[in-house]
Parts: C-alpha cells; sequence; structure tokens
C-alpha cells in the first residue's frame, strides 16, 4: 500500500493498493458515506458513424466517484466491491444520482473522502504500509501421502491443497515407489513456486514425510532449503497448520506473524475463561466497563465491528488508560472464536467487583 496524495483539509487520502492484503485492508478503511474515486472502464456503444455499430461498443477510460452505501471483499477471487450512488464522473458518460457497482482493483489509485478519518483508519493504513514491507510465509504440512498449505495473508490463512501423492498401496512395486515419491514432492515444489515473494517456509508434519521432503529439496532445491526449517507437528492437513501458527515459529523466522500473534491471543483468552478467571471479560457491556475502570491490560476487537462508533470509543480509551488494542481478523480461527464471544473481549490488570 501507498499513499499518493493527501489533503487534510477536505478529509482525502488518496491509496495505491498493490496487494490483495491492501485490498482487505481497503475494505476496512472505507465505510457507508464516504465518497470512493477510481478509475473505472465502460463499453459505451458509438452512433457516431453511418450505422449503428453491430460490436459490444468502444472501451472508455474514466474516473467515477460513488456515496457509498456497501462496501465487499471477496478473497476468493481478490475482487473490492464499492456499491452506492454515483456523484462523480463525466455527464456524458455516466448518470449522476443512479446506482452503480465500483470495482476497487489492485495497481489502481483510489480516493477516499471522510467527514472525519478517525486514528484508527490512519493506524490501519500505517500497518498497511509497514506489513507490504514484510516478507510472507507459507506453511507446508506433510502427513503420509497428502501435502496441505497455507500462505499467510494479512486477514488470515490462504489454504491450498491438498496434494495426493498415492504412495500408499501394498500392490505398489517397489522399484516404481521412488518414482512416485518423486513425483509428489515435485508437485509440492511445482506449488511452492507459483507463490511469490515467500522469504520464509516451515515445513511440518507428524511424521517422517516431512523429513523425507526437506532431503529430497536440500539436493535438487537449495534455494528453497534456504529459507525453510523442519518442525514436528502432532497433526495434518489444516490442523498441523493452524499448529505451527499457535507455536509463534514464523516470528522466530522474522516472516509474517500477525496472524498467528492473533491466534495466539485469543488461544490466552479462552484459556483463561476455561480457568474461570476474573482476569478475563468479554461482551461490549462487560469490556466497556472494564474500559471505564482502566482495568483492561489486552483488548481484542473483531474487524467487523470497527465501524461501530461505540467500539472506536471502547477502543480509544482503552489505549489512552495504558491498554493494548488488538484488532483481529474476521477470516482466520482466531477471529471466527472471538465472533462467538460478541466480538470484544479483553485481558485485565486486575479482576473487577
Amino acid at each position: 500500500m501507498r499513499i499518493v496524495h493527501q489533503d487534510a483539509k477536505r478529509g482525502i487520502i488518496e491509496l495505491f493498493p498493490e496487494t490483495l492484503d491492501d485490498l482487505w485492508h481497503l475494505s476496512h478503511i472505507i465505510e457507508p458515506g464516504d465518497l470512493v474515486s477510481s478509475r473505472t472502464t465502460r463499453r459505451i456503444q458509438d452512433t457516431t458513424g453511418e450505422r449503428l455499430r453491430s460490436d459490444r461498443g468502444i472501451k472508455k477510460t474514466f474516473f467515477m466517484g460513488i456515496r457509498v452505501e456497501s462496501i465487499n471483499f471477496h478473497k476468493y477471487t481478490g475482487k473490492l466491491r464499492a456499491k452506492g450512488v454515483i456523484e462523480k464522473g463525466p455527464e456524458d458518460l455516466v448518470s449522476l444520482g443512479s446506482h452503480h457497482t465500483l470495482d476497487l482493483k489492485l495497481n489502481n489509485s483510489v480516493k477516499i473522502q471522510k467527514e472525519r478519518w478517525s486514528r484508527w483508519h490512519r493506524k490501519r493504513i500505517k500497518e498497511a504500509i509497514e506489513a507490504s514491507k514484510i516478507p510472507k510465509a507459507l506453511v507446508v504440512v506433510i502427513e503420509d501421502d497428502n501435502a496441505d498449505m497455507g500462505i499467510l495473508r494479512q486477514y488470515g490463512v490462504e489454504y491450498y491443497g491438498p496434494i495426493i501423492g498415492g504412495i500408499s498401496g501394498k500392490r505398489m512395486v517397489q522399484k516404481n515407489r521412488q518414482q512416485v515419491i518423486n513425483n509428489f514432492y515435485e508437485e509440492i515444489v511445482s506449488t511452492i513456486k507459483k507463490f511469490e515473494g515467500i522469504e520464509g517456509m516451515v515445513i511440518a508434519g507428524p511424521g517422517f514425510g516431512k523429513n523425507d521432503f526437506y532431503q529430497f529439496i536440500s539436493q535438487k532445491y537449495p534455494d528453497i532449503t534456504r529459507i525453510s526449517r523442519l518442525e514436528s507437528t502432532g497433526a495434518g492437513g489444516r490442523s498441523g497448520i493452524h499448529e505451527v501458527l499457535q507455536k509463534g515459529i514464523l516470528e522466530e523466522m522474522a516472516t509474517e506473524g500477525r496472524i498467528a500473534q492473533e491466534i495466539r491471543m485469543m488461544a490466552r483468552v479462552l484459556e483463561e475463561i476455561g480457568k474461570g478467571s476474573h482476569l478475563v471479560t468479554y461482551g461490549k457491556k462487560e469490556v466497556k466497563a472494564a474500559a471505564e475502570a482502566g482495568a483492561i491490560e489486552e483488548l481484542l476487537v473483531i474487524d467487523e465491528l470497527l465501524r461501530e462508533e461505540d467500539v472506536e470509543k471502547i477502543m480509544d480509551l482503552a489505549e489512552n488508560l495504558g491498554g493494548k488494542v488488538m484488532v483481529l481478523s474476521s477470516e482466520h480461527d482466531g477471529g471466527k472464536q472471538l465472533s462467538a464471544l460478541g466480538g470484544l473481549a479483553a485481558l485485565l490488570r486486575y479482576a473487577l467487583k
């Protein structure tokens, strides 16, 4: 993410999204009521010739501004769409006052005008800019002849797989077995190479499959080996990926650890709740009372609640009184657990009556 232009007097910030994570950040920065402008393309039927063109028309690119009514991020398609009423654009190409869906795309600047930019909006932009400098991390979990992968995005884990090796089976002739294993490993490597910017990788699993794969890449793909480390897990598949995140291994590798940190913080909250501790509270009413008492040490907030004014006040109050605030993505397991608790939870310095 890059800031292209700022106009504090008019409440305008123009941003340039460069990654899928940036679009996710934008989906939480843009709110209903904002004026959002971006470059868009429309097919315009050309009727200036001697006869009406029979083709699909002429593509024209121009800037359009809409007053946002809703914003939706589709992580599987990588699309961010803002719906609202058209307020700006060439009058010969758009119908002012009509509804339109604006596709906000990568490498295409987005101008956002708000009545008020909260410090949480600005903090999110700063985090997006800093996160763009952090190398990406990949977790590969191998169990027998199955491999699952998870690439860490800022909004959660993007899963790939499983890749099936077809190694098991009593009828497999021994001389063909090694070739089948090699083909399985080559398919894993081929998938790894599709990811751009990976600078840290954990190869994990409950058995010896991870060790055999590591030895394979050590001989054939030393460039991948250099950014990798081995780790044992009690389970394979997505459970194994989740286990790696909870261990904090990715922070040790100085790679993207935001999601791992969020998952561990949520695990601490659930652990305190499970013990019946008085040093944890959850729910908007209870957390608000803890914030007003200055008792919050760590405040966890689900990203879906950031647009609520009363939640923003709780966050400000907690931070002003010395507490730390962490916004959790609703896309990963830790975020889903927080949502089940009402979207707000806090670890306390001391027990409240």
